[in-house]
């Protein structure tokens, strides 16, 4: 199985309605979708998804605000430039509390040429949106972990975009575990699905909606959804923990994975993880001390559990963004790192070997470039960068 396959698989059963428009690399999964609701496959709640196939993502992401609003569990899959057209109504499904998921083969978004390959500029390009962001490593995460987005939108009334590398990921075929229609069932809180259609458009039930407020009004409702953003990292990591029960892994909203005291480590998001491990087990055979921190919930960033991951050896710390963001002083996965350490106070510089020394500097290599060389965005720049791992 795929990894766009592992995400149609777990969404429908959370799927009441499917808004869709082919792009590539994501159209598998809602091909996916439509053939199994043809063939009459039911989701958890016993019904047959109906899918609405748009003649654009624009009319796509139209389709998933109305069915939201009028109480259906709705679901698209896109990427790149695909995923950007749905973004004027990704802010009213967001600003609405609507519990939609957006599956994402991330995609590079053309600039000076089109490139169909698999960076993040395409998520990335959504952070402001107020979508909750959650991603993947491989076919099997993409299986277990697309369940903690479904149930973590429905409980926590915030929509997520869970997104994993186009074609790396999307379309590398494993051997992987796949969930009991049952098992999911058995997660998901019938409570607040049953609290969701009943804050639906209804004539029975009359609520105001799409109104226009005025400035001083308009921001105190902005601030009022704080609450429910604050309180999601511990809803995704609710049901990661159910998750993990239920198949024995350790999935968290950082997961750290080497030398237990590692003097150097990076922190990325995405299929670089599972090669990262592997040079990792490699290096600290050879005696090396380094790991990886893999980052699964980008959205909300969970500053804490970031630290709580990091070991406390740790010297230096390479973070690797899969994107390039012109002008800014870092890319985002990077200005979120740098912005945790800060506010820590992890940032000081010591000298003493017997005192644990936090990070002094901080590089941030680009994975999308043919080079080995790592760029250091932090001062003081007193000599040349060299690979990742002799840093």
């Amino acid at each position: 199985m795929d990894g766009n396959t592992a995400a149609a698989h777990v969404s429908y059963a959370f799927t009441e309605v499917a808004g869709i428009y082919p792009i590539t690399p994501s159209s598998p999964m809602a091909d996916n979708v439509d053939q199994w609701s043809a063939a009459g496959r039911k989701n958890i709640f016993g019904n047959t998804v109906k899918v609405v196939e748009m003649q654009s993502e624009a009319g796509a992401a139209g389709t998933v605000h109305g069915s939201l609003a009028a109480g259906a569990l709705t679901t698209t899959y896109t990427a790149s430039q695909g995923l950007l057209l749905m973004i004027p109504n990704m802010y009213k499904i967001a600003g609405e509390l609507l519990p939609a998921v957006f599956h994402v083969s991330a995609r590079t978004v053309a600039t000076q040429s089109l490139n169909i390959f698999g960076d993040h500029s395409d998520v990335y390009a959504c952070r402001q949106t107020g979508f909750a962001m959650l991603c993947e490593t491989n076919v099997q995460e993409v299986m277990d972990l697309g369940a903690v987005a479904h149930l973590s939108a429905i409980e926590g009334r915030v929509p997520f975009i869970n997104f994993f590398d186009g074609f790396r990921t999307s379309h590398e075929i494993q051997k992987v575990a796949i969930w009991d229609y049952e098992d999911l069932k058995e997660m998901c809180n019938m409570d607040a699905v049953e609290a969701f259609r009943k804050h639906s458009l209804n004539p029975e039930r009359p609520a105001m909606r799409g109104s226009h407020e005025n400035d001083d009004i308009f921001f105190q409702h902005r601030e009022a959804c704080n609450k429910y953003y604050q309180a999601l990292p511990a809803v995704v990591e609710k049901y990661m923990n159910k998750v993990n029960e239920k198949l024995g892994t350790d999935y968290k909203l950082f997961n750290y994975y080497g030398a237990p005291d590692a003097d150097r480590i990076i922190v990325a998001m995405g299929s670089i993880n599972d090669v990262a491990e592997e040079v990792i087990d490699y290096l600290n055979a050879h005696g090396e001390k380094v790991g990886v921190v893999k980052v699964r919930l980008f959205r909300p960033f969970c500053a804490e559990k970031l630290l709580e991951a990091i070991p406390a050896t740790a010297k230096k710390i390479a973070v690797l963004d899969r994107t390039k963001e012109p002008g800014s002083q870092g890319e985002p996965l990077y200005q979120d790192v740098v912005m945790a350490l800060a506010k820590a106070g992890r940032n000081d510089v010591t000298s003493s070997a017997a005192v644990t020394v936090w990070v002094p500097r901080i590089l941030t290599p680009l994975p999308s470039l043919p080079s080995t060389k790592s760029w250091l965005r932090t001062p003081p720049r007193t000599s040349s960068p060299s690979a990742l791992w002799t840093m």
